[in-house]
């Protein structure tokens, strides 16, 4: 059961309580080493040596304010590139403008910080941290004066740039999308439709007088919008199944491989039997991973890339090669999505509606089942069918 993240608090001090979701450990430690390092090397470069002890130290808290949102929460919109390098930006700009025309301290850091907000609103490049920048200009009137408006350019725009670079490759070592996916990005398959889960019935317009008329734009982007709609159709669609499980709809009746079987007979059984996944088990139905026909088709297009070859004769190659026989074992995937006999169908739905044609069904460790996209489609025919009429 999923619980609220204010769950344990009395209802009276339940608004005071954390608002965020639990986060596992691995991620907290993703997020805290990516800031880290983006820093360490941010540092490197902007923070040198020779640079005046006071200017560096205010520095550092605005670059540490802008990692914990391009390390932490990427998908923000607050986090994003424009966001990150127009805000800081601009903010530097307003602040040393106000810095050089107010001498009255306290006047000019709240000049400096609200108008600082007023031109990231109108630029739609909000991004908190740039607060603290407009606000660093106007603690720092000495620095401001020696460097001018040079110190938006450097280190503020470098340093933010070089932090959104840094982030972006750390984003994709660490299988995380930055920046922000787009509404209108290609998908997965390359094309413009966006995937089976995210097809809402809805374009990109709706969604965004969705966020304006919630006033949520500057917390949730378009394309997540999309994919929390549609995850919460498929969870919703999963529950109407009631207490269907896997055991109730998978394959029984498998045809499996062990590691050790040529693929010249993999490729066989694919074109005898019309299967798009085959399971690679050892003796005693002991599960090992899952061969999709994909596989074929990705290793004989990198074949054909690698011996500058066509397709047809890299595909022939690679099914029967007599030097090296590709066994099984070679090109099994073994990090799929698994799924025990009293796994529900609405556990199996979201995986199925995406990229994985099938998910084994494991007991302790042996196979005995497989559900594919072609059960969940009959699993839910026959349960719509017997659904009552509510017209």
């Amino acid at each position: 059961m999923t619980t609220s993240p204010r769950g344990g608090l009395p209802r009276a001090l339940r608004p005071f309580g954390p608002a965020i979701a639990h986060a596992p450990a691995s991620e907290a430690l993703r997020a805290g080493l990516g800031a880290g390092l983006g820093l360490l090397v941010a540092g490197l470069f902007v923070l040198s040596p020779q640079a005046d002890l006071r200017l560096g130290l205010y520095l550092v808290a605005p670059f540490g304010a802008s990692s914990v949102l391009l390390f932490a929460v990427p998908n923000s919109p607050l986090a994003q590139p424009w966001s990150a390098v127009v805000g800081n930006t601009s903010a530097a700009l307003v602040g040393v403008a106000v810095t050089l025309a107010v001498p009255d301290p306290a006047l000019r850091i709240a000049l400096a910080v609200g108008l600082a907000i007023a031109v990231m609103i109108l630029l739609r490049a909000v991004h908190p941290p740039a607060g603290a920048v407009a606000m660093t200009a106007a603690m720092s009137p000495g620095a401001v004066q020696d460097l001018g408006f040079a110190f938006a350019l450097a280190p503020i725009a470098a340093g933010t740039v070089l932090l959104v670079l840094l982030a972006m490759a750390y984003a994709r070592l660490t299988g995380r999308h930055y920046p922000l996916r787009q509404y209108d990005a290609a998908g997965p398959q390359g094309s413009l439709d966006p995937t089976p889960a995210d097809r809402l019935g809805l374009d990109e317009g709706d969604l965004v007088e969705i966020l304006e008329g919630y006033r949520q734009s500057l917390n949730l982007g378009v394309e997540d919008l999309a994919r929390l709609i549609g995850a919460a159709e498929m969870r919703a669609a999963g529950r109407r199944t009631g207490a269907l499980t896997a055991e109730g709809i998978m394959s029984r009746t498998l045809v499996c491989v062990d590691p050790d079987t040529p693929l010249e007979e993999v490729a066989d059984l694919f074109r005898r039997h019309g299967f798009t996944a085959l399971p690679v088990v050892q003796t005693g139905d002991r599960y090992l991973g899952l061969i999709f026909q994909i596989h074929l088709i990705r290793r004989a297009r990198e074949d054909a890339f690698r011996l500058d070859r066509g397709f047809g004769a890299a595909m022939a190659r690679l099914v029967a090669r007599r030097d090296q026989p590709v066994r099984a074992s070679d090109i099994m995937a073994v990090a799929t999505p698994r799924a025990t006999p009293a796994t529900p169908v609405a556990a199996l739905l979201p995986l199925l509606a995406g990229e994985i044609d099938a998910v084994p069904v494991l007991d302790r460790g042996r196979i005995r089942g497989i559900v594919t996209q072609t059960d969940m489609i009959a699993a839910l025919a026959r349960q719509s069918l017997a659904a009552p009429d509510q017209s």
